[in-house]
């Protein structure tokens, strides 16, 4: 690692900090930048992936060409194709001309795909293509178009999960990665927290012309033993905070917990899973969504199932009556049939309407009409026991309205429990 390049290049692109994870993702970087390698940079949001593709650029051969930073999350699914691989006139509604597409603009430099890991999967075949042939369409084109653009890409999802789920292409994933470089969280850097803090710190005083805040030794404490699950961002938003909010110059632990969020979670290391354990929560939960969400459809298709049999019993029903009155109108009362006092005829109908049916068969299913309802409590239990019984939230969380939130809740009997 040379330690002077290194240096130049932190001074360059405003790097701060001096931990071994950092120094090694921008060493890499620096390695790779002469070649047309497919880089992957991995890591949490917030913690300044966007700098990676820039050093790349910069120290290549392509540095006197275009970059194009892209937000691959951004983009509608129905019009990434057009923005990426541009349009003929008239491809859809609206293209009232033709579209180059940053493929075809970022001809001979690089193009960084931020939130790759979100790509619909059509738009995924289309990039595999380009980084294996070079080759792409225009949406609504048939002519084959040449590019050499360099694409560095990045995610912060697990590539690897996204794979098992099948909404990432292994394949792709491979073109990808041919140089992985990690970017460590802020909670892995140790001192580089106090040091970004400085910086934030300083920066906030030159541009509003305030007093700058220091750090006790229990604040600073504070601040390396919290989990940032924010990354530079938060860190960044926090010390402006401070700088503007705050009385005191000199801020200690017991101020800095005001602005620091109270999430046991952010203090504390994520937990790990044994070996062999699996929690089926996030299933089960799923599982009872959809059931949920099909409740309402079975009741709603049973319902209408039975207002058709209705309307077909009463429609047969006049039938008979007709034919009943076409028949014996004219004949004597010994000749007619008996009749039951319901009006049904004791030896031409068996006394057992459709209607009746439709109403043993609808009893037949009410088990399963409880399962759902038990399922459908349950669900509404779950919602308002997550969001502390705030019945706004659950109904957005479930999918369902704020009314049919509050029916449900009435239906069930859970407007007296307390959460």
């Amino acid at each position: 690692m040379n330690t002077t390049e290194l240096q130049r290049i932190k001074q360059r692109y405003n790097i701060v900090g001096n931990s071994d994870d950092l120094n090694h993702a921008l060493d890499v970087a620096l390695q790779v930048a002469p070649t047309d390698l497919s880089v992957l940079i991995v890591g949490e949001s917030g913690v300044g992936k966007e700098i990676i593709p820039r050093v790349i650029h910069d120290n290549s051969p392509r540095r006197r060409e275009r970059y194009f930073a892209i937000n691959c999350g951004s983009i509608p699914e129905g019009t990434i194709d057009s923005e990426l691989f541009g349009h003929e006139k008239g491809a859809y509604t609206g293209a009232v001309g033709e579209s180059e597409g940053y493929f075809g603009v970022a001809n001979k430099g690089t193009i960084f795909l931020d939130e790759v890991g979100e790509l619909p999967m059509a738009t995924q075949a289309r990039l595999l293509r380009v980084l294996e042939t070079g080759e792409y369409i225009r949406v609504g084109g048939q002519e084959i178009r040449k590019t050499d653009v360099r694409i560095v890409a990045a995610t912060n999802v697990n590539m690897r999960k996204a794979i098992s789920e099948g909404r990432f292409r292994e394949d792709l994933y491979y073109r990808l990665n041919t140089i992985p470089i990690q970017m460590p969280p802020l909670r892995e850097r140790g001192n580089d927290i106090l040091l970004l803090f400085r910086l934030f710190a300083m920066q906030m005083a030159d541009k509003y012309h305030l007093p700058k805040i220091t750090l006790t030794d229990d604040a600073k404490q504070l601040m390396l033993h919290y989990k940032w699950p924010g990354n530079v961002r938060q860190l960044k938003n926090i010390t402006e905070q401070m700088s503007v909010l705050s009385e005191k110059r000199e801020i200690n632990a017991e101020q800095l917990k005001h602005f620091i969020p109270d999430d046991p979670e952010s203090t504390e290391l994520a937990t790990i899973s044994q070996p062999g354990q699996h929690s089926y929560e996030n299933e089960r939960e799923a599982l009872y969504k959809i059931l949920y969400e099909l409740r309402g459809s079975v009741a709603n298709l049973r319902h209408d199932l039975n207002s058709m049999r209705k309307q077909l019993d009463d429609t047969r029903e006049l039938n008979n009556m007709s034919a009943y009155r076409n028949q014996y109108l004219d004949t004597p009362a010994s000749a007619m049939p008996a009749l039951s006092p319901a009006g049904h005829t004791l030896n031409g109908y068996d006394g057992v309407s459709s209607t009746q049916e439709a109403e043993a068969e609808e009893i037949k299913t009410e088990p399963e009409s409880l399962n759902l309802n038990d399922l459908g409590r349950q669900m509404v239990e779950k919602a308002l026991e997550r969001n502390n019984g705030n019945r706004k939230k659950a109904a957005q969380e479930l999918g369902i309205s704020d009314r049919t939130l509050y029916r449900r809740i009435k239906q069930y009997g859970l407007d007296k429990k307390e959460y």
